[in-house]
């Protein structure tokens, strides 16, 4: 065990037998993240009736906009990212995450703008916000009830959908992701129905419950994938684009939860330059120095890549899809035989589901819980990352 100056703490080699223990699990997680976590299906019910309570159907009467901007950062900003892989290359207007404060300057009356912040307050929703109504662009906005982004929507008489607030806003994905899109099924970008959310949370609930602290790592998919995990460095790829969702996502909070770096993205990128990473000194080269009638205990503790590959299993239609199925699924198998012949180890969850945000919940849930596991393998308190509260105030001053 470690503890820092700074605040931080834990153990820099994973404990396995602690992941069998629950009353360790919840010793190391005192603000309750595994509970957040299985908090997803309930999330997708709650927020559904939220925003069927903010009146979004008002949104379609002045037509279809130009153009909708998603602003917020961290989990606020992979909604935007979500809205735009459900809305597809046939969606009949540009769907755009915007990461900054403010909006593109291009913004105007004809757009629409859903400004997306887990507390309510991030400068990057705020700002957006205000910056829609001083242009005249219809304003949704996403957040936690009774803050200063619902101030700023009800100074303009915008739709407005409280979402409870659960920290850290990792925890919230699917609360501030369904609200984006009964914004956006309402302007007439997404076809998304009441089967699709009762589904995806059924899916999330599912998870949650072969993921649950008790269940042993033989049998908990998320414990199995931590523990495989545990000191590599991960390299997270989508084969398509809901995929490649998933896999930022599984960056985000293997960074955030477990303090892990993490090399994340699409498929299609990475056969154009970071496959590479498997030939090199993490990858095949560090495999090819191992002897392997060794013991594994003798030998010297070397960092090493670990592929996770998120794949969509060719189930989204052909003709609504940037590529054919087929050559997704070739690429995902080339890159698991890739890996095999250098002897880097690969994990890979493979989505269910009949529509794509329940396929996106299947890419989603056991990886979510994985980062946890692993942060706790480390005693790591997945809920208080001493880092980004120093960040805010350093930054903020």
């Amino acid at each position: 065990m470690m503890e820092g100056s700074a605040g931080v703490s834990g153990q820099r080699v994973a404990d396995e037998a602690l992941l069998d223990d629950a009353t360790a699990l919840a010793e190391f997680d005192p603000g309750g993240m595994l509970r957040s976590t299985a908090s997803a299906g309930a999330q997708v019910r709650e927020s559904a009736a939220l925003a069927a309570e903010a009146n979004l159907a008002g949104l379609g009467d002045e037509g279809r906009p130009r153009a909708v901007v998603i602003a917020g950062v961290g989990t606020a900003g992979r909604t935007g990212d979500v809205l735009a892989t459900v809305a597809g290359p046939r969606c009949p207007v540009p769907v755009i995450p915007h990461r900054s404060a403010g909006v593109p300057g291009w913004v105007g009356a004809a757009d629409v703008v859903i400004a997306v912040s887990a507390s309510g307050r991030s400068p990057e929703a705020l700002g957006a916000a205000e910056a829609a109504a001083r242009r005249g662009a219809r304003l949704v906005a996403v957040g936690a009830p009774d803050s200063e982004l619902q101030s700023v929507a009800s100074r303009v008489r915008a739709p407005f959908v409280p979402v409870p607030r659960r920290a850290p806003a990792r925890a919230s994905l699917w609360g501030l992701v369904v609200p984006v899109l009964l914004a956006a099924r309402a302007l007439g970008l997404v076809k998304v129905n009441e089967a699709d959310f009762a589904e995806t949370a059924a899916r999330l609930d599912a998870d949650a419950d072969r993921c649950r602290p008790t269940a042993e790592s033989f049998v908990n998919p998320a414990k199995s994938l931590a523990l495989g995990l545990a000191g590599s460095i991960p390299v997270v790829w989508g084969s398509s684009p809901l995929a490649t969702v998933a896999a930022r996502r599984f960056g985000d909070t293997l960074s955030a939860n477990a303090r892990y770096p993490v090399v994340a993205g699409a498929l299609g990128e990475a056969g154009r330059g970071r496959v590479g990473l498997l030939d090199g000194v993490f990858g095949g080269l560090g495999e090819a120095a191992r002897d392997i009638f060794a013991d594994p205990d003798d030998e010297p503790d070397g960092t090493r890549l670990r592929v996770v590959l998120l794949r969509d299993g060719g189930l989204n239609a052909a003709d609504d899809a940037d590529e054919p199925p087929a050559v997704e699924e070739r690429r995902a198998d080339a890159v698991q035989t890739l890996a095999e012949r250098r002897g880097v180890r690969c994990d890979v969850v493979t989505a269910e589901g009949g529509s794509a945000l329940e396929r996106l919940a299947s890419l989603t849930a056991v990886p979510d819980f994985a980062s946890v596991y692993l942060a706790l393998a480390h005693r790591l308190d997945p809920m208080a990352v001493p880092a980004i509260t120093e960040m805010k105030e350093l930054s903020n001053q």
